[in-house]
């Protein structure tokens, strides 16, 4: 047994140095997330100083501001003709065509693409999006 750990004594000297170089960049990275160190986090506040002038509280509402934007109204567009439609279907097909897969199932996902494209073509009425 003495002997082995005499044999390995370098890769278990490597080995607990890169131990202790992981660790303390770990603790290092959550000491930096903190941003602050312990003495800065139980600093005493300084006491309140004490007026002897009165105040006065009002009891009006504060304005209150909507923090979730206001949705505008959607527009609503034309529809498209069914020849610029064709006309756009064509373009996407001849730019599906021009592309290269890199493994069967973008070919094959490709292959599905344009095979709807081409029933779109084809078809008599395309029908509303």
């Amino acid at each position: 047994m003495d002997s082995r750990m005499q044999r390995y004594k370098f890769a278990w000297r490597i080995f607990m140095i890169a131990n202790f170089g992981v660790g303390a960049y770990i603790f290092a990275m959550a000491k930096r997330k903190g941003g602050s160190s312990k003495s800065e986090k139980h600093e005493k506040a300084p006491p309140p100083t004490e007026t002897s002038v009165p105040t006065v509280v009002s009891l009006a509402e504060p304005e209150i501001i909507p923090t979730t934007p206001i949705a505008e109204l959607v527009k609503v567009h034309e529809p498209i003709p069914e020849d610029q439609q064709r006309d756009l279907f064509k373009w996407i097909l001849d730019e599906k065509r021009k592309l290269k897969p890199k493994d069967r199932s973008e070919k094959k996902q490709i292959d599905d693409e344009k095979a709807i494209l081409k029933h779109f073509i084809r078809a008599t009425s395309i029908p509303p999006f």
